[in-house]
């Protein structure tokens, strides 16, 4: 039997082993985390709707109509109302003939790559793409072809070598850990060039970027019935769960063979009739996105010139590289005695040499929040120069 104690042994010694945090009350700017008060800038609700009170009183009004449980699968019993309204408005929100919700991210990436391509068929994945898109691609068990990051000459010539019978390139279309947004428009080009399918997982894009928070491909302003849109909705839209958004015979097909939609218990309805009423939220509430923007550009005013370099980013994420990992949890926990959380990222979610503060940006936060934090950093970067 596997040494389990020795092995935890080992992700200590490398600085690697995770930690949970508990925390208490309703997300917002400041978390109780163990007891403690904190400034967080570790928190995906982008747009501070995980506590909106039209959101919550959505889910709430659905629990006295609908109970609480999904009670079976979709292609048996659990097909609710609720479902079919909330796939409907996605559906129209971003410009597609039809939606389908799954109940994570990762479930939607694991169930639909398969289903899309098998054995005899190729798929083309970013060097950088999330975790799930990599579970995905392996469990196709397609021959799975990685790109260097964002690099459209090597990904043109995998494509034009491949025989296979079917091509799916797929992409995140926001990076998570560095917060660049993928060249949509070219990998649309390639595509409709070579003959294939293009799945954009718009986990961190969706409701921050594009005309009214309709994400990336609306920013990059292209339609093609290739594209297979993958939004989540735990992030900006404050909710939980994902959709798939296409081609009406494609979400079809996924509704017959994707064995993460077929094979599992439906969404609660009320999590669907929330999510109806975040999309109604995201579109008519801009000044979030605004507020949100404003807070990007006093963050990257503020660490201009630091010692630590901040990594481009149009969206709510700002990377800020330190290298090692041992510097990126003393930066972490120097921070949260200054009563300030940003979560520190190492290997394996980022390649080794590039631990990093993760800093995650929210319409909910204050324009003085933004500027604790930058204060923060030029205070440890002086004090961590001069101790060096």
């Amino acid at each position: 039997m596997r040494d389990f104690r020795a092995a935890l042994a080992a992700l200590d010694a490398d600085g690697i082993r995770r930690k949970r945090r508990v925390v208490s009350g309703p997300q917002g700017p400041v978390l109780d985390v163990d007891g403690e008060a904190l400034l967080a800038f570790a928190s995906n609700d982008y747009l501070g709707l995980a506590s909106h009170p039209k959101i919550a009183a959505a889910a709430a009004d659905a629990i006295r109509r609908c109970g609480v449980g999904g009670a079976a699968s979709h292609l048996i019993s659990g097909h609710h109302e609720e479902h079919e309204r909330a796939e409907s408005a996605l559906a129209r929100f971003v410009g597609t003939p039809r939606a389908l919700l799954f109940s994570s991210g990762y479930m939607a990436n694991t169930g639909v790559i398969p289903a899309l391509v098998g054995r005899g068929d190729a798929v083309f994945s970013d060097a950088l793409n999330h975790a799930c898109i990599i579970d995905g691609a392996r469990l196709s068990r397609a021959d799975v072809n990685v790109y260097p990051h964002a690099d459209m000459n090597a990904l043109e010539d995998l494509l034009a070598r491949s025989s296979a019978r079917n091509r799916l390139v797929v992409s995140d279309a926001v990076f998570s850990m560095d917060g660049d947004v993928a060249p949509i428009a070219d990998l649309l080009a390639l595509c409709e060039r070579h003959d294939a399918l293009l799945l954009l997982d718009d986990a961190h894009g969706f409701g921050v970027l594009g005309p009214d928070g309709r994400g990336t491909v609306a920013r990059a302003g292209v339609v093609s019935d290739r594209i297979v849109y993958l939004g989540t909705l735990g992030k900006a839209a404050g909710v939980a769960g994902a959709f798939i958004a296409g081609d009406a015979d494609l979400v079809e097909w996924l509704v017959q063979r994707a064995r993460t939609y077929v094979f599992t218990t439906a969404m609660p309805p009320m999590v669907a009739a929330a999510v109806r009423a975040a999309v109604d939220v995201i579109a008519t509430e801009g000044w979030r996105r605004e507020r949100l923007d404003a807070h990007a550009r006093t963050l990257r005013e503020g660490l201009d010139g630091s010692r630590w370099p901040l990594l481009p980013s149009e969206t709510a994420i700002h990377p800020v590289i330190v290298g090692a990992n041992d510097l990126a949890m003393q930066l972490m926990q120097a921070l949260r005695a200054r009563g300030l959380w940003v979560p520190a990222i190492r290997p394996p979610t980022v390649p080794a040499g590039t631990a990093r503060l993760r800093i995650s940006l929210s319409a909910n936060h204050s324009g003085d929040d933004v500027r604790r934090l930058v204060d923060a950093l030029a205070t440890l970067a002086d004090e961590t120069r001069t101790a060096a």
